[in-house]
């Protein structure tokens, strides 16, 4: 199964909307709930960092009998470190964002924590790739 979404710069009342979705999905596959949490958890934050950071993008997500991969990818600032920006609690959220609830500085590390495989490219001016995946066996 293949889907995409797309992601609209600033548009947190979006937010959640690929996340809930591949959530229903999982459901309907019978997934295990430890396994379905982990993928939302995962998912969601790169769903937020995307909107929080980036000037738009896009996200696809595969879902195979043993795995599930997503790759959120943006168009934006980039990150000039990734070692900083994995670090809990540090955050270049803006203060409306952080206004809004978001911008911790939790999202790359929790989605480290909750996916079995994680890679980011990224490029200052250009834009960031997140792929993530979760085994589901």
């Amino acid at each position: 199964m293949h889907y995409t979404f797309d992601i609209e710069r600033g548009n947190f009342t979006d937010a959640g909307r690929a996340s809930s979705s591949v959530k229903r999905t999982l459901k309907h596959l019978g997934v295990d709930p430890a396994n379905i949490k982990r993928t939302v958890v995962a998912l969601f934050e790169a769903e937020i960092n995307a909107i929080a950071h980036a000037y738009g993008g896009t996200i696809d997500v595969d879902i195979d009998e043993g795995k599930i991969v997503m790759v959120v990818a943006d168009h934006g600032p980039g990150i000039p470190n990734i070692d900083l920006a994995m670090q809990e609690g540090w955050s270049t959220a803006s203060p409306q964002v952080r206004e809004m609830g978001y911008g911790a500085g939790m999202g790359l590390p929790n989605i480290k924590k909750n996916t079995d495989e994680l890679k980011i490219d990224t490029q200052v001016g250009v834009g960031t790739t997140v792929t993530m995946t979760v085994y589901f066996a």
